[in-house]
């Protein structure tokens, strides 16, 4: 009998960007070194989907306290992109995937120095 070969599945139900912005959501001061690991994926890909996130409106970023590390903040209000979904608010779907409601999100986290954003309505809040 063979060993069983350990096989990388060829294609997964969510895509790279809903991966790393749940990482970003369960750890707003994460590395987008670590994000890159856990995700794996390059870190210089990961730069480019957080890029995209920004530049997209789903995710913003500032620079921590101590002036160091970046801190994230998912924008609330961020909704699917496919007009299948397009009804549907991420943080739902973030929440689901986090096993329960995010940390802060009933007063959206927000990077030091940016204004608190508006409440993140959850699953049952739609």
């Amino acid at each position: 009998m063979e060993p069983a070969i350990e096989r990388r599945p060829r294609w997964t139900f969510l895509t790279s960007h809903a991966r790393v912005l749940l990482a970003i959501s369960r750890d707003p001061g994460v590395r987008l070194r670590d994000v890159a690991v856990s995700c794996g994926l390059t870190e210089r890909t990961v730069q480019a989907i957080v890029a995209d996130l920004e530049q997209d409106g789903y995710l913003r970023r500032d620079r921590a306290a101590d002036g160091r590390r970046n801190r994230y903040a998912i924008v609330p209000g961020g909704r699917f992109r496919h007009p299948a979904e397009a009804g549907h608010e991420i943080v739902g779907l973030l929440e689901l995937l986090a096993a329960g409601p995010l940390p802060g999100a009933g007063a959206a986290r927000a990077p030091d120095g940016l204004p608190e954003p508006h409440g993140i309505r959850g699953a049952a809040g739609r």
